[in-house]
């Protein structure tokens, strides 16, 4: 991301900064790859340090099935069941080494513990919902279509506006970024990028809370929950600056990039991760050649696995598809549109389908999560007249 500041600093770093009562506040240095990559410089009231408490850490390890099948997979994924608590919610479905692809159905807001993932990066979509993502940062508003990017090791609490709440999660065990190819040497994005600066929201209204009490964090780390009980309120900052801070990007901003001939699949790329993308399926004119066909070519990815989350709108290359549904095409066999939708896109305008890509460069494996959610025969959903367990053509 890009510079930005908010609240009261002092006017050179590491710098005696005072309360208006004389005494200091406590400058910390917020870093990713240790001293050599970005930071961010925060200010608080209370020193961040004081721990009253440290509760007996629990396992949110995901318990995989090793079933030896390659084959193509379908996952119902509103049909994971809804929670009231955020964190027990969070049902991971499909992971590797480098990330892990999670479902959540929260009912309820973070009300009495603050939550933070020193493990991972976190993408979070936001399906259905709306409500604020606090942090110690300020205040990040989101709604139907935004991605949440929370950098690792920031504490935050989410407060949702009802019960009515569908997330996909992404954790990142590297930094995410923007595509390197639409970034000049500053960092800039470029003229031919689908998004630029503008269309990414930063944290605003800063909240100052100078308490002491006992404040319950739940601290994610090496897919452990520990709880951790301080003395200060995590949302004591009179000011920070920095390049590192929660943002919030709408997949309703991404502007597709069309051709004349079917496009391939980075050009939908919105996020890089360590092994892994992002992409962003959003609605689009089709391809304008006279003789173009606008369903995607076959495709054999012989060194990925390419996940679909379908949001809303028609897949034309799919049949019976619906709302937060996932599918894993994995790598080594080829996979393409369902039968007849080649020749019912030709002559087609556009497309009003949303959803959200990840591939991944190393192997994914289902949780038992996702075998509970899994319709078994979509595997066959490419022969002539077939049918899937739901009993739709």
């Amino acid at each position: 991301m890009h510079y930005h500041s908010l609240g009261n600093i002092p006017q050179k770093r590491h710098t005696q900064f005072r309360k208006p009562d004389g005494s200091l506040y406590h400058e910390e240095l917020f870093s990713t790859e240790g001293f050599s990559d970005l930071y961010s410089l925060l200010y608080h009231c209370n020193a961040p340090t004081q721990i009253v408490q440290v509760g007996e850490p629990y396992s949110v390890a995901p318990r995989t099935v090793h079933d030896k099948q390659l084959k193509h997979r379908c996952l119902k994924g509103f049909n994971i069941t809804p929670e009231d608590d955020y964190l027990k919610a969070r049902k991971p479905v499909l992971v590797n080494d480098d990330c892990k692809i999670l479902l959540a159905a929260p009912r309820k807001s973070m009300t009495d513990y603050f939550f933070k993932n020193a493990d991972a990066d976190e993408v979070i979509f936001i399906h259905e919902g709306t409500g604020r993502l606090r942090t110690m940062y300020g205040i990040l508003n989101f709604e139907y279509g935004d991605y949440l990017v929370i950098p690792r090791g920031t504490t935050y609490q989410i407060e949702f506006d009802g019960e009515a709440n569908r997330l996909l999660i992404v954790e990142s065990n590297g930094p995410i970024t923007t595509p390197k190819r639409y970034r000049n040497n500053y960092g800039q994005l470029l003229e031919h990028s689908p998004f630029c600066e503008r269309d990414f929201r930063k944290p605003i209204d800063l909240e100052t809370h100078d308490e002491s009490g006992d404040f319950l964090y739940y601290i994610k780390k090496q897919d452990n929950i520990y709880p951790y009980h301080y003395l200060n309120h995590p949302f004591d900052l009179i000011g920070w600056d920095g390049f590192v801070y929660p943002f919030a990007f709408s997949i309703h901003n991404f502007e597709p990039i069309t051709g004349r001939v079917h496009m391939p699949p980075p050009i939908h790329q919105t996020f890089d991760g360590r092994n892994f993308v992002i992409c962003s399926f959003v609605p689009r004119l089709y391809d304008y050649h006279p003789q173009s066909i606008p369903a995607p070519y076959n495709h054999s990815n012989i060194d990925s696995d390419e996940v679909l989350y379908y949001v809303d709108g028609d897949f034309m290359s799919r049949k019976h598809v619906e709302r937060g549904m996932i599918t894993l095409h994995p790598g080594g066999i080829p996979h393409g549109p369902h039968p007849g939708t080649v020749e019912k896109s030709i002559g087609q305008k556009e497309t009003r389908e949303l959803a959200v890509m990840v591939d991944t460069f190393r192997p994914l494996l289902m949780t038992e999560f996702a075998a509970g959610i899994e319709d078994p025969d979509y595997y066959q959903s490419w022969l002539p007249n077939a049918v899937s367990t739901n009993g739709q053509p």
